[in-house]
Order: C-alpha cells, then sequence, then structure tokens
C-alpha cells in the first residue's frame, strides 16, 4: 500500500500486523479523491486500519486529521505510517462509538470524515447517525462511506452526492446539511 497523490506521494504504508484489513486498492482511492476534490481542514479516520485514507487526505491538503481504531495493531500501525508526516496528528485506540462521543465533548467539527468499518455489521449506519446527533460534520463537509455493495447506506440528513460500485465494494459520499435553519 502507498500514498497515490500529493505532498506523501509513494510513502509506503504499512499494514497492522495480523489484521484482517480490507486496505482501499489505489484505483478505489484515485476515484475516491478525485470526486472529494481539493480538500483541506480537519479530517477523521475512523475505523482506520492502517490509516491509509486519512493519510492519503493529509497528503492532499487536510490541514490536521484524528484517526481512531479499536485494533492495538492498527494504532502501532498508524503511528508508523504518520512518522514522516508533519501535519497535527491524534491517533487513538478506542471504539469508534465512544471516540465520536468524546469528539462530540470537545466541541470538534470535520470537514471530511472516512468511514470504512467492518463489512455487514450495521456499523456504517450507526456511525452516520452518532455523526448527525452530534454534530460533527462541519457544514458542507463531506463523508466517505466504504461498504460492501449490498449494504444500504442511510444518509440521514445527509446529502447523496456521489454512489459507485467498483465490484463488491460500494463507495457513497454524503454531503454535510448547508442550511442555516
Amino acid at each position: 500500500m502507498r500514498v497515490i497523490a500529493g505532498k506523501y506521494k509513494k510513502k509506503q504504508i504499512t499494514a497492522a500486523r495480523g489484521m484482517t484489513s480490507r486496505p482501499t486498492t489505489d484505483k478505489i482511492k484515485e476515484n475516491i479523491f478525485n470526486i472529494l476534490g481539493p480538500l483541506s481542514g480537519r479530517g477523521l479516520d475512523l475505523f482506520a486500519g492502517s490509516g491509509g485514507l486519512g493519510i492519503e487526505g493529509l497528503s492532499r491538503g487536510l490541514d490536521e486529521a484524528i484517526f481512531v481504531d479499536g485494533s492495538i495493531d492498527a494504532v502501532k500501525a498508524i503511528k508508523h505510517n504518520l512518522e514522516q508526516v508533519t501535519e497535527p496528528t491524534e491517533v487513538y485506540r478506542n471504539d469508534a462509538f465512544r471516540a465520536l462521543k468524546a469528539l462530540n465533548k470537545r466541541g470538534l467539527q470535520f470537514d471530511l470524515i472516512f468511514l470504512d468499518p467492518p463489512y455487514r455489521k450495521g456499523l456504517l449506519n450507526q456511525s452516520l447517525a452518532l455523526i448527525e446527533e452530534y454534530e460533527l460534520l462541519a457544514a458542507d463537509g463531506l463523508i466517505m462511506c466504504e461498504c460492501d455493495k449490498e449494504e444500504l447506506v442511510d444518509c440521514r440528513s445527509f446529502e447523496r452526492i456521489k454512489e459507485e460500485v467498483y465490484g463488491s465494494i460500494k463507495i457513497t459520499i454524503l454531503r454535510g446539511n448547508t442550511n442555516d435553519n
């Protein structure tokens, strides 16, 4: 695995030892970031695995990022992968839902959130519900969801701006509510 564009282009990404994660392929990653366009602001890589999506986001313009994964091996891999990254980052070993609650208590909002949870466990839609409830997405912010192509993505109050299927994987891009009501 590697960073495919931007400041850290060609940087190798080490996978977590013993993990059964599904790293996002270069082709899918390139398509995701083409859809997302220019990046800036704060990112959140929830269910981060090796941190590849968040690091790609930093490479392409995010100013800072927070990485969350429940696995100690994943957190070790993320920290290793961030060694040459100069942007501010935070890495937490935590349950995703507890992490979202903690981020809410800190009053944080994110311009880009990566959601790539284990497939077919309901974690994606539970995460979206908490992101909405805690108002963690900045106005006009984006959420990138990766899931099994058969999984239904409950958009909640978010606007679905793009959905693509790549083999057995579905990528859904959601935008935050920009209404001032």
